[in-house]
C-alpha cells in the first residue's frame, strides 16, 4: 500500500552514538569534534508548507551554511545526513551518525501551527511533559510510515504509542544533561543575538535509531505559518543569521566541554601567586578583568584541585549556565599574564572578560571607557 506523506511541524529524530561519554570528544586536545548536521525532510517529503514556503529547502540552506563555517575551523569535522534535495530514511540518518562516530547531532527544522504562533524552540529527547510535546513527537515520528519495511527497521516501534516512546527515552538519560546544555546555548543566543522570541527548551519522545546515543538537539527555527517569521526564514538574510547563531552555539558548547572536562588533575594542587602591580601596567579604574576558564551546566566547587591548581577563582550563574573565572583585577597588563597562566594550566580556550559594577560588559567597551591610570 502506498504510504501517505504526513505534513507536520517537522520530521526527524534525535540520533545518538555510543561513545562512553562526552569526554571522549575532548580526551585528546588534537581530536576533531565530529558534528552531524541533519537537514529535516527532503525529496518527496517537503515538510510543512506554511505560506507556500518549503521547509525542506530552508532547513537544507541553513544546515549548509552552518557546515560551511564549521569546516573552516580545524577543530571540527562536519558530516551531513543530506546535502541535496533527497529523502533520507530515518534509520539511514542513524547509520550516518554511527559510522561517523559523531560527538554531536543537530537537526534543523521549521515549525507550523494553525494560528500566528511564532518563536524558536529547541527539543531534546526526553519524556514529553505534556500532550502538546507528545503530539509533536508523534507527528514527527510518523514519517517512518513513508518507508518500506519500517516495521523491521524500527523493531516494532509504534509512533502512536506513548509506551513505545517512554521505553526509548529511558535509555538516553545519560546524555540528557549535555543535550540540554547545547539546547540552552542555542535558545539563549537566538534570544540575545537575534532578539527572537524563545519558546524554550523542551523535551519530547523522538525515535531513537539502532539504540545508539550521543548528545543531540532538534532546532525549530520558527513558524513558516507566521506571515512575518515565515518571510524572514525564507530570506537569504534570515537563513544566514539563523545559521550563524546556531554555529556560534555549537562552538560555545565545544569550548565549554574543553574547559570543564579536559582537566588533568594534579596529585598535589599547585596554587598560583599573583604578582603585585608594576610601574607601566595599564590599570582601568572602575573595571575589573577576569579570565574565563570554563562554562557549562555543572556547578563545580571553587577549589584549586578542581581547576588544575588555580586559585583566585569565582563564578557566575545565569539560567542553566555557570561561568568560571580565574583572577580579578583592574590591571589589564596583569590579566593578560594570568590568561597565559590559565592556558599553561590546561585551559587552552581561556579568554579575558570585563566587568563594571559586577555586570559583564564587552571587553572592547571596557578598554574604551577611560584612559589607563598608568
Amino acid at each position: 500500500m502506498k504510504k501517505k506523506i504526513i505534513h507536520t511541524v517537522c520530521i526527524s529524530l534525535v540520533i545518538f552514538c555510543a561513545f562512553g561519554c562526552s569526554q571522549k570528544a575532548i580526551a585528546q586536545e588534537n581530536d576533531q569534534f565530529v558534528v552531524v548536521l541533519d537537514a529535516g525532510h527532503g525529496g518527496d517529503d517537503p515538510g510543512n508548507r506554511g505560506n507556500g514556503y518549503k521547509e525542506k529547502e530552508i532547513s537544507l540552506n541553513v544546515v549548509l551554511k552552518i557546515g560551511a563555517t564549521l569546516e573552516k575551523d580545524n577543530r571540527f569535522k562536519v558530516v551531513y545526513t543530506r546535502k541535496t534535495d533527497k529523502f533520507i530514511e530515518l534509520h539511514e540518518r542513524g547509520s550516518i551518525a554511527n559510522k561517523a562516530k559523531a560527538d554531536l547531532f543537530v537537526s534543523v527544522h521549521c515549525n507550523s501551527h494553525r494560528s500566528q504562533a511564532y518563536g524558536t524552540e529547541t527539543f531534546v529527547l526526553g519524556l514529553h511533559a505534556n500532550d502538546e510535546n507528545f503530539n509533536v513527537a508523534k507527528n514527527e515520528n510518523s514519517v517512518i510510515l513513508l518507508e518500506d519495511n519500517y516495521e523491521a527497521n524500527y523493531d516494532g516501534f509504534d509512533p502512536n504509542s506513548p509506551e513505545s516512546i517512554i521505553g526509548l527515552t529511558l535509555m538516553q538519560e545519560e546524555y540528557l544533561e549535555q543535550s540540554l546544555t547545547l539546547a540552552s546555548f542555542v535558545q539563549n543566543r537566538f534570544k540575545k543575538s537575534l532578539k527572537k522570541k524563545s519558546r524554550g527548551v523542551k523535551q519530547a519522545g523522538f525515535v531513537v535509531l539502532h539504540q545508539t546515543y550521543m548528545p543531540s538537539v532538534l532546532v525549530e527555527l520558527g513558524f513558516l505559518t507566521n506571515h512575518k517569521e515565515g518571510k524572514y526564514l525564507n530570506s537569504a538574510k534570515g537563513q544566514q543569521e539563523m545559521a550563524a547563531s546556531i554555529t556560534k552555539s555549537i562552538v560555545d558548547y565545544k569550548e565549554s566541554l574543553d574547559a570543564i572536562y579536559y582537566v588533568p588533575k594534579p596529585e598535589i594542587p599547585e596554587t598560583v601567586e599573583i604578582k603585585a602591580e608594576m610601574e607601566g601596567d595599564k590599570v582601568y579604574e572602575g573595571v575589573n578583568f577576569r579570565v574565563q576558564i570554563a562554562a557549562g551546566s555543572t556547578d563545580i566547587e571553587l577549589k584549586p584541585f578542581n581547576f588544575n591548581g588555580l586559585d583566585q577563582l569565582s563564578k557566575t550563574h545565569t539560567g542553566d549556565l555557570y561561568k568560571y573565572y580565574f583572577g580579578k583585577t583592574s590591571n589589564y597588563t596583569l590579566i593578560q599574564e594570568l590568561k597565559d597562566i590559565a592556558v599553561d594550566k590546561g585551559f587552552p580556550s581561556s579568554f579575558v572578560v570585563a566587568f563594571k559594577n559586577e555586570e559583564s560588559i564587552p571587553l572592547a567597551e571596557a578598554l574604551k571607557l577611560n584612559n589607563p591610570s598608568n
